[in-house]
């Protein structure tokens, strides 16, 4: 399977986010991800709804939408009206996993599950074969721009051979620190899809960067 690409629109230039997405639009990356922090879970507010139905309608790319609230059950459905085509919960604070993964797939989308950097893999056994993507956190969530955590690479293992021992099609996505300098090392241990933010829109040639990756 080729390596899906997935831009993170939290480093985009918001007072062009249009002429941003339209950019993405016309990329070779497959998925635009959607980092949407509350200030509660995570320490940062980013956007809601307003943003994504104006990122939809720029696009009619794969909208990778990564909840990083508190009580997500509240807001699948509006998130689904709103564009999303795939929602991402995170692991620490939800305890009732099955009934919102259950719930997400039920409104017609595909659903993962985040963990947080010092989240062990293994906690989402019971759940794996309910998830269409783990999504692995290489930073700690809340801010752009961070440095890849190193232990990530064995994370990414360790998720790749649980996945196999419990015969899921989970995919595994890779968020934070991601780069040209990394990314080959980060699929080679087992990443199906990279979440790349900094390094797409703060480079000189983003459309060239994606294309790199994907190369990559």
């Amino acid at each position: 399977m080729k390596t899906i690409i997935a831009p993170s629109v939290l480093s985009a230039d918001f007072a062009h986010l249009g002429r941003d997405v339209e950019m993405l639009h016309k990329s070779e990356a497959q998925w635009i991800h959607i980092d949407v922090m509350d200030g509660v879970f995570v320490p940062n507010i980013s956007f809601g709804f307003p943003i994504l139905q104006a990122i939809r309608k720029h696009t009619t790319k794969f909208c990778d939408v990564h909840l990083m609230i508190v009580q997500p059950e509240k807001y699948l459905k509006q998130f689904k009206e709103a564009g999303a085509d795939h929602i991402t919960l995170h692991f620490e604070g939800n305890w009732h996993l099955d009934s919102i993964i259950r719930e997400i797939k039920s409104l017609g989308m595909s659903a993962g599950v985040a963990l947080n950097p010092g989240t062990p893999v293994e906690v989402l056994k019971e759940v794996l074969p309910l998830l269409d993507v783990v999504l692995i956190m290489s930073v700690n969530p809340g801010f752009g721009g961070q440095k890849f955590i190193p232990y990530t690479i064995r994370k990414i293992k360790e998720c790749k051979a649980l996945i196999a021992s419990t015969n899921a099609s989970t995919k595994i996505q890779v968020d934070g620190g991601v780069g040209l300098a990394n990314a080959k090392e980060i699929v080679e241990a087992g990443a199906d899809i990279l979440v790349a933010g900094n390094a797409v829109f703060g480079s000189e040639n983003p459309t060239e960067t994606i294309s790199n990756l994907m190369k990559l």
